[in-house]
């Protein structure tokens, strides 16, 4: 309204005229042309009152300027313009519960932002936008102070002083008018509750609208999965205490009665038969209404229709109420829409990595029929690479076309390679210390190199790998490795010997299907057995006598095969792995071996974004052909205990111990002939039985669940010197907390642990606190 008066006021005093040319003044930071864009006459044109006015009134819409006059010298017209301000700089100050990213991207909907031009007047416009934003996380005691700085060459830095003050807690939820079910029933699955002893660190009393939203549409969803089609909340007053820091909510609900469902019509354009589209439907006549249930049903037909190339079907639910009778006709109308098929397949965001690589993982295919499981597939496929923070994937219409879509698939590059010159520590390890070099995804082109050197206090070790996972289109992939390790097996917890070997292998990779993988090796080995009469236990020494060899040659054939259904690698939330894997060690050899070792885990999503994982561990060595009279050789052996395994247990200490040194091979309850459980060295053994629970907790304060995760575990577990010592009495058991984060150093996970079923002969390897940092070998 100033401005249009202003227009008036500066353009009234105007004669018309043909203007000849025009002049602009005033201009520093804005450049002619971008005036004369929006000015509406030109030279030529005839300049009346009118005219004059909507020229000064454009000119001021645009936001460019504070002061706009026009005057006339001969025939030219004359525009003297005032600049606004530019934004040099903002800053904002003392904003700790909401990130400043998210603050500027708030006030930039608005038009303030570095670079822009600055008008007083949105100041206040300022103010509201970020009180609004902290009132929605029930800061009401917030205080926002901006202030403006004048700079040279017309610009300003605005600093935006913050005071958050604390979040409003809740005092009282009532619900008014329910009488089928307690307030805790409804209320259980709400993320808003009263200060309780949990509220530290949930903050599940701390008031926002968009968590009383959301809490709402869990009432109403309670009741209308229940059979309450009817049910209606009639009002919703949220009251705040005169200092602002407590609110009160009262919700006043109508239950209604609870209707059965009398009919389930299919109507629409059903595209397949009938009779399958009724398969998926999960209510029934009969059954008690659940909106729930009608939600699933139509999920399930659109997600059909979507597999078929449907992408845009749309399945309404009708449902028509008998109040009387309380029952409802239901109607499912389908609307498939056109079937599409995908023109084009593009990538964004992989400034490193090739596009073939994101293109050979991709299930949905360019100039197919559109597929929404093809393309969630496709999607757990870029996620499993690891060389991507985010993976999404958008379809958009191709403009013109009914049938046709593009698919955008958008990713967030994360390094995918390092170089690491680290220093780690274990208990077991005590100090490590290593360079390695390992790229997964080397030169973007998916393929992964590494080599790594490490040294602690009884392992050193040189290794280098190739793995191509794409020797073939189909999917088969190829890998090689060189190692060299030396091995001091006392250092570890083992009994007394070393071990030095250098091996060299090649696999290929088979995929079987989209979750089934079969992996092929063929490897040789030389190791370099030592023993020390007196130290090394006395079957071990007797064991390389009866071979004649202290040096073992061994050309091994290993085979695995792997169900896996994870939805992620690092952290997964639901899916599984199921695997069995074995190696052989070939005629030739100088021992003929076999070990086998099945695993099996799945992680189950439990609500309130808990996981519950189970999982199971089987090994069992033993020899064949011309060796089968030979034990399984003890270099192979299994062993159990540690940060990774039987947890609360020193590493690789349980299971069979023997005595050295004495005339006692086997200990006498646990005791040696020095009276010390010490003394009696852990030798593993040809069979491994291992089982865990493990629930993963939802921290409100662990951000990223994608690399840091603490859980509850339960381990089950021993190793025994053959299948045939099997006893369940000899099982140990361990419970406590366990926190696995990928930092930058390394893996690092620290347990937590309570031995919870153990015998006195452990006392001396129970370890409480466990912990490992840094790489590992």
């Amino acid at each position: 309204m100033l401005a249009c008066l202003a227009a008036k006021a500066r353009a009234a005093g105007f004669e018309p005229f043909v203007i000849a040319d025009i002049r602009i003044d005033g201009l520093t930071r804005i450049s002619g042309g971008t005036v004369f864009s929006y000015l509406p006459v030109e030279k030529g044109d005839t300049l009346t009152p009118q005219r004059a006015e909507d020229a000064i009134r454009a000119l001021y819409k645009t936001g460019f300027f504070s002061d706009v006059e026009m005057e006339r010298q001969g025939d030219i017209l004359v525009i003297k313009v005032k600049e606004r301000p530019s934004i040099s700089r903002l800053t904002l100050h003392g904003n700790k519960d909401i990130k400043e990213d998210d603050l500027k991207k708030g006030l930039k909907e608005i038009g303030l932002a570095e670079g822009d031009t600055f008008d007083r007047m949105s100041l206040d416009r300022v103010r509201q936008e970020l009180i609004r934003q902290y009132y929605n996380r029930g800061k009401y005691n917030v205080s926002i102070e901006p202030h403006v700085v004048p700079l040279d060459r017309n610009r300003v830095a605005i600093d935006i002083e913050i005071r958050e003050g604390k979040a409003a807690r809740i005092k009282a939820i009532n619900i008014v008018g329910n009488q089928a079910f307690t307030d805790k029933q409804i209320r259980d699955d709400f993320e808003s509750d009263t200060t309780n002893w949990t509220s530290w660190y949930s903050k599940d009393d701390q008031y926002s609208r968009e968590k009383l939203s959301g809490d709402l549409e869990k009432l109403a969803s309670y009741y209308l999965d229940r059979g309450y089609a009817d049910f209606q909340i009639d009002s919703t007053e949220v009251t705040i205490s005169p200092d602002k820091r407590n609110m009160y909510i009262s919700a006043g609900i109508k239950e209604g009665e609870v209707y059965t469902i009398s009919d389930v019509k299919l109507l629409g354009k059903l595209i397949l038969p009938e009779d399958a589209l009724r398969r998926l439907v999960q209510i029934k006549p009969g059954d008690t209404f659940s909106r729930r249930k009608i939600e699933l049903s139509t999920d399930a037909i659109t997600a059909v229709l979507s597999n078929i190339g449907y992408a845009f079907a749309k399945v309404t639910p009708v449902p028509k109420l008998d109040k009387e009778k309380r029952t409802v006709d239901l109607t499912l109308y389908v609307e498939p829409g056109q079937r599409v098929y995908v023109r084009r397949i593009n990538f964004k965001g992989n400034t490193r990595t090739e596009d073939e690589v994101l293109r050979r993982e991709m299930r949905q295919l360019e100039g197919a029929w559109y597929s929404q499981a093809a393309i969630n597939r496709s999607k757990i496929r870029l996620q499993r690479l690891g060389y991507f923070k985010t993976v999404d994937i958008e379809n958009q219409r191709v403009p013109g076309t009914e049938d046709q879509v593009d698919l955008n698939v958008k990713v967030e590059e994360q390094a995918s390679g390092s170089l690491m010159f680290g220093i780690g520590y274990s208990q077991v390890s005590g100090a490590i210390i290593s360079v390695s070099v390992s790229e997964n995804n080397f030169l973007g082109t998916g393929d992964k190199v590494s080599a790594t050197v490490q040294h602690s206090s009884f392992y050193d070790t040189t290794s280098l790998g190739y793995y191509n996972p794409y020797l073939t289109d189909s999917g088969i992939g190829i890998g090689y490795n060189l190692r060299y390790s030396k091995l001091d097996q006392a250092q570890a917890n083992l009994a007394n010997y070393t071990e030095n070997t250098a091996s060299a292998s090649s696999y290929l990779s088979i995929p079987v299907s989209e979750t089934d993988t079969i992996n092929v090796g063929l490897g040789v080995s030389k190791t370099k057995l030592n023993v020390f009469p007196g130290l090394t236990p006395q079957s071990f020494i007797d064991y390389l006598i009866g071979l004649n060899h202290l040096t073992i040659h061994t050309g091994s054939l290993t085979a695995s095969y792997a169900h896996d259904t994870r939805n992620k690698y690092f952290s997964p939330t639901r899916g599984g792995i199921y695997s069995v894997s074995t190696e052989v060690g070939l005629p030739g050899s100088t021992v003929q071996y076999y070990k086998v070792t099945g695993l099996a885990a799945h992680y189950f999503p439990l609500p309130k974004n808990f996981v519950w994982m189970l999982s199971g561990t089987l090994g069992y060595g033993d020899t064949y052909g011309r060796d089968s009279n030979l034990a399984f050789p003890f270099w192979q052996n299994f062993y159990a205990g540690g940060v990774n395994d039987v947890r609360g247990f020193r590493d690789n200490t349980l299971g069979p111990r023997v005595c050295v040194g004495g005339t006692t091979t086997v200990p006498v309850n646990g005791r040696c002939a020095s009276g010390s459980f010490l003394d009696a060295q852990p030798v593993g053994g040809a069979f491994k039985v291992l089982a865990t629970s493990e629930l993963y907790l939802p921290l409100p304060f662990l951000k990223n669940t994608d690399t840091a995760r603490v859980s509850w575990f339960v381990d089950v577990g021993n190793v025994y010197a053959n299948y045939n010592a099997f006893s369940a009495s000899e099982l140990r058991a361990s419970t406590g907390l366990s926190l696995q984060w990928q930092a930058p150093v390394g893996p690092i996970r620290i347990n937590l642990a309570w031995p919870v079923r153990d015998k006195p002969e452990d006392a001396p390897f129970i370890e409480r606190l466990q912990f490992t940092f840094g790489s590992q070998f």
